[in-house]
């Protein structure tokens, strides 16, 4: 509920204060007085686009503060929780707009950009009147209302819970197709790829590994003969042989040398011993370096085979065989596609035929819903005057979404035998009004928290009609909140508050004022909405009359 309201140069508005209270208040003033101000300063602290020079003439920055009363369970403590804000059961809008055209808001004292306030908005306010294109008239909206008005809101979730498996089952088939699509593309390339790669079957590793076997073996000839030769020069032919005679001469002269060459003798053995040992590390390696021809050969074709592959597939040797098993695995998926894809077009088909069911039953519900709005506008056009007219709740079919599969459009026949047509092509202002307050008469059972707004609802209307739209407001008021902005004097004495607006003009500036009236006061105020200007003594009994009902 709207609590209160502070505006500061706006317009022609220096500096106001209004505090509402619950039930029907009332807003009344000669036109041109500032009515519609007020109107289009609440709208621009809510973050309703509207008119962009606001600020009032000579001031530097126009501010409007609106305060709120929050219940429990308001909607707005979901908006303001998800926006990071501060919440409570108050709400404290703030917005300010510069010369300039910017504009700065804030909630609860926290700044907050235009979104979150038209978010909050949707919660706090509904402004109807004869150009009300966020409401009754706005044809998008009709579904919603009809919605709201079945309580339809269990089968509309279960429709969009439908909608978003059908949409989900879909999508998943929609991406099996297309990789079995492309899959099938590339089959015969991947059969021959795997074959090839399974049968060359590289390891990680196995490049580098056959590469130095292939560097060993290619300089094993040359070493090997160059081993021999030195086995050859220390052999039985070589040195040994020397050694051996050496030693055999030595010890031949040695008796007669008297103990001159024991120490030679000594070293000769000795070296013996290490030639020996020499020799047989020389034959163990001439073993080692002993290979077959032929095995170079085929060390030479494994590693260019290879080579070629990995240059052939555009991957490293040792992903030769990570990249053979992720062909393998687009086959075997391939070879599994069938099986697959049946399994996700029968969740596709169920989804659909789930979906399908569950907006039927939403159309029927709909169906039935609209007679029972049809007959209960019916029952309150009667009382506003306007028995003959014909207000229709037409639902033809629509494509399929999240809400079903059904264009919802209002529509009149404000005489028998009239053509009927959109509700806000075929009204007459006049007329408009009442079929607007019959719909949200119909309506506001199912509302709550929301301050009504109703600007002008009665233009055009008068006597026992106007008597009639101002009970209805006050029906809609009843345990709630409602705002409107009136010329009529059957609704301004209907109102449980009224205030007055006033335009004043003082050193050429034109100031607006409002003022709330006391009973003495009303009957003036009321008195003169009938009289004119001239307020006569049997204006204002006829005032009083209308207080007292």
């Amino acid at each position: 509920m709207l609590r209160g309201l502070d505006i500061q140069n706006m317009l022609i508005i220096d500096r106001l204060e209004l505090a509402f209270e619950p039930g029907l208040n009332v807003l009344t003033g000669e036109t041109g007085a500032g009515k519609s101000i007020l109107l289009d300063s609440l709208g621009f602290v809510l973050g309703w686009r509207g008119r962009a020079d606001l600020v009032r003439q000579g001031a530097e920055q126009g501010e409007v503060t609106a305060w709120f009363d929050l219940s429990e369970d308001h909607p707005a403590h979901a908006i303001l929780q998800e926006a990071g804000l501060p919440d409570g059961d108050e709400l404290l809008l703030r917005r300010m707009n510069m010369q300039d055209g910017r504009k700065t808001a804030w909630v609860n004292d926290r700044r907050c950009s235009g979104e979150v306030l038209r978010a909050l908005s949707e919660t706090l306010v509904e402004l109807h009147g004869q150009h009300d294109d966020r409401g009754l008239l706005n044809p998008r909206g009709h579904k919603a209302i009809l919605d709201e008005f079945g309580k339809l809101d269990a089968l509309k979730s279960k429709v969009r819970k439908a909608w978003a498996a059908k949409g989900k089952a879909a999508k998943a088939l929609a991406a099996a197709e297309a990789a079995m699509a492309a899959i099938r593309d590339e089959e015969d390339f991947l059969r021959h790829a795997v074959a090839e790669l399974d049968t060359l079957a590289p390891l990680p590793g196995e490049e580098a590994e056959l590469d130095q076997q292939r560097r060993a073996m290619q300089g094993a000839e040359k070493i090997r003969n160059d081993v021999i030769r030195a086995h050859e020069v220390l052999g039985n032919q070589g040195a040994e042989a020397a050694f051996s005679d050496a030693l055999r001469w030595l010890d031949g002269a040695a008796e007669r040398a008297e103990g001159a060459l024991e120490a030679p003798m000594a070293a000769l053995a000795r070296a013996m011993t290490e030639l020996d040992e020499a020799m047989d590390g020389i034959v163990g390696a001439i073993e080692g370096l002993t290979f077959n021809p032929a095995e170079l050969e085929d060390t030479e074709e494994r590693l260019f085979a290879i080579r070629a592959l990995a240059r052939k597939y555009d991957v490293l040797a040792d992903d030769l065989a990570e990249y053979a098993n992720s062909l393998r695995q687009k086959l075997d998926a391939l070879d599994a596609g069938d099986a697959d894809l049946s399994a996700l077009q029968i969740a596709a088909r169920e989804a659909e035929d789930q979906y399908l069911d569950a907006a039927a039953k939403l159309t029927a519900a709909r169906r039935k819903a609209s007679a029972r709005l049809d007959k209960a506008v019916a029952g309150e056009l009667a009382p506003l005057k306007m028995e003959r007219a014909i207000f229709t709740t037409g639902i033809t079919e629509d494509a399929a979404g999240p809400d079903g599969v059904d264009l919802v459009a209002f529509s009149v026949a404000t005489n028998p035998g009239a053509p009927s047509g959109p509700l806000n092509k075929i009204a007459s202002g006049g007329e408009l009004s009442r079929f607007l307050l019959a719909l949200k008469v119909c309506l506001s059972k199912s509302q709550s928290g929301v301050t009504m707004i109703f600007d002008e609802i009665d233009r055009g209307v008068g006597g026992a009609t106007a008597d009639a739209v101002g009970r209805r407001l006050a029906a809609i008021a009843d345990g709630g909140q409602v705002l409107v902005v009136t010329h009529s004097p059957q609704v301004a004495a209907l109102g449980t508050h009224h205030w007055r607006v006033e335009k004043h003009v003082s050193d050429g500036m034109t100031t607006s004022t409002v003022t709330a009236l006391p009973r003495p006061a009303r009957v003036d105020e009321i008195a003169r909405m009938l009289a004119g200007d001239t307020i006569t003594e049997e204006a204002r009994g006829a005032a009083r009359a209308l207080l007292a009902g």
